[in-house]
């Protein structure tokens, strides 16, 4: 009988070669993810170096995505937009992808270069438009992000941790806080409850060169761009009117009367976007938040969309 395929030996030989090459390319995707490496060296290893097999061999997928803050979403639209499909490798580029996808790189690496100062990122938006579920992912998600925690006279919600989503208070700290200076910003809402940032802890996080995420309403964006002109502005939009109402209604926290004011409130929101320097629409909450980082490594600039 005629043996097909290759002896066992060498089979066991390949598998063991193949878990070494993962290996190597796992190595170099850490690099990069951790700054150790930038993806340009990755891609100038990759094509000057004969014996680079790791970087040659990686997908270019798998190097766009270890660049932080280049996620899934992102990286795919770099890849249709520089002409790569999904399955090339990075040595298996033609000349013209190489230099597309080069440029590209180059110039994203000289912008977090010329934008490395910390920044300050206010995220604001209508009622329920899911503000607290994108500031919520970019926390899970992005450790590297210093995400702001306010503080609030309301009551907690089911799953709300002190300190984690807000700092829950008195009537009587608030006023404290305030009559101290100790707000960058706040605001009464809905009528209802006050809330506000603390300022101390923004402070000190863009003093130390940790850019800093703020999750809060209209009115505080408002002040915050009074008070430090630096910040840029993101205006968090509804896919369409008719979803904001499904959410709203469909997370049953308030009763028919505070929804329907909190939706005549939020047709008067939506009607401040062009106050902002950027517009994301979350019809994806890691989509979105993708965005939203993405965005902390741009100067502010005029109005612009970026859905």
């Amino acid at each position: 009988m005629t043996q097909s395929g290759p002896p066992p030996v060498d089979r066991v030989a390949a598998s063991r070669a193949a878990v070494a090459a993962r290996r190597r390319r796992a190595v170099v995707k850490h690099a990069v993810a951790t700054r150790q490496r930038s993806a340009v060296d990755v891609l100038d290893t990759a094509w000057s170096d004969p014996d680079a097999a790791a970087e040659a061999t990686l997908r270019v997928r798998e190097l766009l995505t270890s660049v932080p803050t280049l996620g899934p979403t992102r990286t795919a639209k770099v890849m249709a937009e520089l002409q790569i499909a999904d399955s090339k490798r990075v040595g298996g580029l033609g000349s013209r992808q190489r230099d597309r996808l080069r440029d590209w790189l180059v110039v994203r690496e000289s912008r977090g270069t010329d934008t490395a100062k910390a920044k300050l990122v206010v995220l604001a938006g209508p009622t329920a438009v899911g503000k607290g579920t994108v500031s919520t992912f970019i926390r899970e998600n992005y450790p590297d992000v210093h995400l702001s925690v306010s503080a609030t006279t309301r009551a907690p919600r089911p799953g709300e941790v002190e300190g984690v989503n807000y700092f829950f208070v008195s009537d009587e700290e608030f006023d404290r806080l305030v009559e101290r200076g100790d707000m960058l910003e706040w605001a009464k809402v809905h009528n209802a409850f006050r809330y506000g940032t603390p300022r101390r802890p923004v402070d000190d996080n863009l003093a130390n060169g940790s850019s800093v995420l703020l999750e809060i309403d209209i009115q505080g964006a408002r002040q915050v761009k009074a008070a430090m002109p630096q910040a840029v502005l993101v205006f968090l939009l509804p896919p369409t009117w008719d979803e904001l109402v499904r959410r709203l209604i469909g997370r049953g926290t308030e009763g028919l009367a505070e929804q329907q004011r909190r939706l005549e409130t939020a047709r008067v929101e939506l009607a401040a976007q062009h106050e902002f320097d950027y517009r994301v629409v979350n019809g994806d909450v890691a989509e979105a938040a993708e965005e939203v980082v993405d965005l902390m490594r741009l100067r502010p600039h005029a109005s612009h969309d970026s859905s």
